[in-house]
């Protein structure tokens, strides 16, 4: 079990080196006052993950380093479950500066080697966000943790111009690799597709 994390876990950083080099985006795109700071951030991730929030610090100085501050996260659960093929679902509420909160939900289906199922807690952080209506897209992915400490884990996803960036901690029994991708909507709906 050990072997099969630690080489999910390589795969996935090698990924996320190829994915961040073509997704890295210059701070100054976007105003200041518009974008949360990685103290906000880590301090609001940190009420909202409770007691497993340790690594959280880490994993979100790493992801303000390679794309700068977002001018979104989003806070929510999600759960998913696969046997060879699978689907995540998920529901939050999605924090802006200047357009307000709203509710949000994704799902999306997945194929691959993968099998059990998990639940998380989970912290997107939103770059280049330049209305609400622009994170409503299909952002494909390849899941596992790329990025890993403490039992928070970081995946990066894009689809045009915006980045997602989530950050998970969870419970589950759910081993393998597969890709896919999540559709994010403004209603719930059981369509992964």
């Amino acid at each position: 079990p050990e072997f099969r994390m630690l080489k999910r876990v390589l795969f996935s950083l090698v990924l996320l080196a190829g994915f961040g080099a073509g997704l890295a985006t210059p701070a100054s795109a976007q105003s200041v006052s518009d974008t949360y700071s990685a103290d906000d951030l880590v301090s609001t991730g940190g009420q909202f993950f409770g007691s497993v929030s340790q690594g959280l610090a880490t994993v979100v100085e790493r992801a303000v380093s390679q794309f700068g501050l977002p001018n979104a996260y989003i806070l929510g659960e999600d759960a998913g479950g696969a046997l060879f093929a699978g689907a995540r679902y998920g529901e939050g509420t999605m924090y802006t500066r200047n357009q307000g909160e709203h509710p949000i939900f994704w799902q999306g289906p997945s194929i691959g080697i993968d099998f059990g199922g998990d639940g998380s807690k989970v912290m997107m952080l939103v770059y280049n966000l330049s209305s609400v209506s622009a994170v409503y897209e299909r952002y494909p992915g390849v899941d596992g943790s790329a990025y890993v400490v403490g039992g928070i884990g970081m995946t990066v996803m894009k689809y045009g111009d915006v980045v997602l960036v989530p950050i998970r901690s969870g419970v589950g029994l759910r081993a393998g690799l597969n890709v896919g991708y999540l559709k994010f909507t403004q209603e719930p709906t059981w369509n992964p597709f």
